[in-house]
């Protein structure tokens, strides 16, 4: 088979994966150096299809090839696809050819299982130590790591990659068990550990060789099984804080064709992919926690974001007085985000704030409005419902459409 033939194929075949963001990555140049790539301490900029997925890295499988049988994957053992293979010398071509020509900026490299897991994963840490050692390569490298593979392999891995990832696949060891059974979530949780284990030991040896230093992280497959939001959070919630996760990303389930009975026909709305996101990064950066968002059983508003939702349901707190309220509260309020929020508490120690200098920070006014006291403003619609501010704040929610946008451009 063509080299040509098998990108297209193992490029598509890896399109499914959403856990490619290189933010993290040290800064690494080769000028004045031998070899060739750098890295950006920002991390890599990226290009987004209409759907929303990325894909500016080289992002691959070595191969479609895999002898689990995963309902919700389309390259499970059992799926009627065309299978690829890369050898090492062909994947380290691809990343050199496609980085001097300035068409990426880094590789994304995961794999089906062929062998053994052991055996997938030397063959994975090859392509990066041959990048590394032989070529000089300083670009950014993402490798999926295999559950089942021997801890001195993951070791190994972690010398060479900017990033780990092991995914955890589904928010439920139940579901795991109906849909993956040949899959163990202790299994992938002690592979976590390890590099867990690997990252502080990095940390209180600073001179020890580099290990993963852009962190790990994983992915969860939404829509996939009946697990709500408050589920998918929770889990979230956990593995940040047992494994010290960089990201949990998520992933809409795309039906695949002659799919079995046991997943949907039809994928989750796009929509509650996006609210996922908004929730992950309430989780990470603005001090929210799981059940503060969904105490209850169920899934996120559409039509709204979650910080919106979670200050309508809150009313007691609001309006907040923003010459008098902590950063932290301050942050909370719908539309104003966390550098705002620093910048007021800045300006308050020079003077009063006022109604204006919100809208010179570009807020969002329309949704700050009723949330907020400044020293000359107070909302008329202060105590309006909860749901008529809903009614007037609220996006009507839509299934985003590849199609639709074509046409349009």
């Amino acid at each position: 088979m063509e080299l040509t033939d098998k990108l297209e194929i193992l490029a598509d075949a890896a399109k499914y994966d959403a856990s490619c963001a290189s933010s993290g990555a040290p800064k690494r140049s080769s000028e004045g150096k031998d070899g060739f790539g750098a890295t950006s301490g920002m991390g890599i900029c990226h290009s987004y299809t209409p759907d929303g997925r990325c894909v500016s890295l080289l992002k691959i499988l070595l191969t479609n090839f895999c002898v689990y049988d995963c309902q919700y994957c389309v390259n499970r053992r059992t799926s009627n696809v065309p299978r690829a293979r890369f050898s090492v010398a062909e994947v380290v071509k691809l990343t050199t050819d496609f980085y001097l020509r300035n068409y990426i900026d880094g590789l994304f490299l995961s794999s089906g299982i062929i062998q053994s897991a052991d055996y997938t994963m030397e063959q994975l840490v090859a392509i990066a130590r041959e990048l590394r050692e032989v070529h000089q390569f300083r670009g950014y490298i993402h490798l999926k790591t295999i559950p089942d593979a021997d801890p001195a392999l993951i070791a190994a891995a972690g010398l060479y990659a900017d990033r780990l990832s092991v995914n955890i696949e589904l928010p439920t060891e139940a579901a795991v068990d109906r849909l993956a059974p040949e899959k163990s979530v202790h299994t992938i949780k002690l592979a976590m550990g390890s590099i867990r284990r690997k990252l502080d030991e990095k940390a209180e040896e600073p001179k020890s060789p580099k290990f993963a230093p852009a962190g790990q992280s994983t992915q969860m497959i939404v829509g996939a099984d009946a697990s709500d939001d408050q589920t998918i959070l929770s889990t979230a919630e956990t593995l940040y804080g047992s494994y010290k996760l960089k990201r949990v990303y998520y992933s809409a389930f795309s039906p695949i064709p002659q799919s079995p009975g046991s997943v949907p026909l039809a994928p989750p709305p796009m929509q509650r992919e996006h609210r996922l996101y908004q929730a992950d990064f309430l989780l990470r950066s603005y001090g929210f926690q799981a059940n503060e968002l969904l105490p209850e059983a169920g899934n996120l508003a559409l039509d709204i974001d979650p910080k919106l939702a979670w200050a309508l349901a809150h009313r007691e707190h609001f309006p907040l007085d923003l010459n008098m309220a902590e950063e932290s509260m301050i942050s909370r309020v719908p539309g104003i985000g966390l550098r705002n929020a620093r910048r007021l508490v800045e300006l308050r120690r020079l003077r009063r704030i006022r109604y204006a200098d919100l809208v010179r920070l570009r807020c969002s006014m329309k949704k700050i409005a009723p949330f907020i006291v400044a020293a000359d403003y107070r909302p008329a619609q202060g105590a309006a419902a909860s749901e008529v501010l809903r009614r007037s704040i609220a996006e009507q929610p839509r299934q985003l459409d590849l199609w639709t946008e074509l046409q349009a451009a």
